[in-house]
């Protein structure tokens, strides 16, 4: 018997054992609540806001590879955008794109001299396959030469606000691989540098002020010239068996980029829903390593993350819905949100953010009264998100540090007439009056 009950006891805590290790062990597909990213430098960030929820030595310069690229497509957008070009405007190839790609260890398309190409054309190339000649052929129609292009992209990487940055060509080469092409102005054996951050802040200009990359970066195939252009993004829904293990729901970008000093990096993008993801890995070990590690960052981003309304519009502080008015026919006007915030938040912080009031001092008075007369809308000052969890939340350099929006009066409030006025000041004057009267009197018996 006490052999029986020897057995049972031991049976009994074999199960116990069993059942808690299969409590802690998570089951396969449990979303990481941590990350370990294999690159020498990475980032992940909310699309809409700019506000970074992953990065790993993001400040570190390193070559981007064909990642610069993305500069030169946004120029291009921008010629379109404001007239100085258009996707049907046509060009023909000079003796310096021509060269690079008809060398075949710049994997170039072999283009074709005097004939005409379209902006499209030559776009499609640059943005689908990489193509350097193509990208060569757009700066020198933009700017007459890559040199002058040149100038263009870090004119227009400080104007963006990128915090670490060097360009010296429109594709990514280094300028020793170049020979004697190389842009005037820059250093024959310089590269191209940009930061984790940097490249994400150029997504996220690219992405918001011309959504139509998207169009040519989710493009898995085309043509130029009868010869095939296929995708390098392995990320997109592919049926190849060979890429399938790579593709994640929503990728539709942006730009792969690889040279010898670069390593394999990837500037990615996925939308899910109304979320929205930039990623970038920098120096991987290989071109499979980074699409898997780029995966690891996004799974991150829309597993631990939510898109939430945490404060709707029309809100009001309770104990500050209010300002006084000076001159009108009310006393004071309520003050709310104009629109709602909306934020990329962690699982379960939404408790943790909170709302505060910045008012426009110029529109106060000494008292810190608004004068009448006052309209429905008028802007008074700004409602400041504010986190007060543990971790400091950072957002990319030029996007800002805060989420905000106007506070605007919630009514009208007309000025009062002159005779409402007029007895006001009345009032004030013998108000004051007796005030000085009474503290004249206590002063002769005190």
């Amino acid at each position: 018997m006490r052999n029986m009950s020897k057995k049972i006891s031991i049976l009994f805590m074999i199960t116990i054992l069993a059942i808690a290790a299969f409590a802690i062990k998570p089951f396969e597909g449990q979303a990481a609540t941590s990350l370990e990213v294999s690159a020498e430098s990475a980032i992940l960030v909310d699309a809409n806001t700019g506000k970074i929820l992953y990065q790993k030595n993001a400040d570190q310069l390193l070559p981007p590879a064909s990642m610069t690229k993305m500069m030169t497509e946004y120029l291009v957008l921008e010629a379109i955008h404001n007239g100085d070009i258009s996707w049907e405007t046509t060009t023909q190839i000079s003796n310096y794109p021509y060269s690079i790609s008809a060398d075949p260890t710049f994997s170039g398309i072999g283009l074709i001299q005097d004939q005409n190409y379209t902006v499209r054309q030559l776009y499609e190339g640059m943005s689908i396959i990489s193509d350097n000649a193509t990208t060569i052929a757009l700066a020198e129609l933009i700017a007459g030469s890559e040199a002058e292009f040149v100038k263009m992209m870090n004119a227009k990487a400080e104007e963006m606000g990128l915090p670490e940055y060097e360009f010296v060509n429109s594709t990514g080469l280094s300028n020793a691989d170049l020979g004697e092409n190389y842009p005037e102005g820059t250093e024959p054996d310089a590269d191209n540098l940009l930061s984790a951050r940097s490249a994400a802040l150029l997504a996220f200009h690219l992405i918001n002020d011309y959504p139509d990359v998207l169009d040519f970066s989710s493009t898995m195939r085309s043509e130029l010239d009868g010869r095939p252009l296929e995708n390098l993004n392995w990320m997109l829904p592919w049926e190849d068996n060979n890429f399938t293990q790579y593709g994640y729901e929503g990728v539709d970008g942006l730009k792969t980029g690889y040279t010898d000093e670069a390593g394999y990096c990837f500037t990615g993008t996925a939308q899910q829903g109304d979320r929205r993801v930039i990623t970038v890995v920098m120096k991987t070990g290989s071109q499979g390593e980074r699409f898997l590690e780029t995966k690891k960052l996004m799974e991150y981003g829309f597993s631990q993350f939510s898109q939430v309304e945490l404060f709707p519009g029309g809100y009001q502080l309770d104990e500050e819905s209010a300002l006084p008015v000076t001159k009108g026919k009310e006393e004071e006007v309520d003050v709310e949100m104009a629109e709602s915030i909306t934020a990329m938040v962690r699982n379960g912080e939404e408790e943790l953010y909170n709302i505060q009031y910045k008012m426009d001092e110029s529109l106060l008075n000494e008292e810190g009264e608004l004068t009448a007369p006052i309209e429905k809308g008028d802007k008074i000052g700004e409602a400041l998100l504010t986190y007060s969890g543990e971790e400091e939340i950072a957002y990319l350099n030029g996007i800002g540090t805060q989420q905000k929006v106007d506070l605007v009066a919630s009514a009208t409030v007309e000025k009062a007439n002159w005779f409402m006025l007029t007895m006001g000041a009345i009032g004030d004057f013998f108000g004051n009056l007796f005030s000085a009267v009474a503290g004249f009197v206590k002063g002769l018996f005190s």
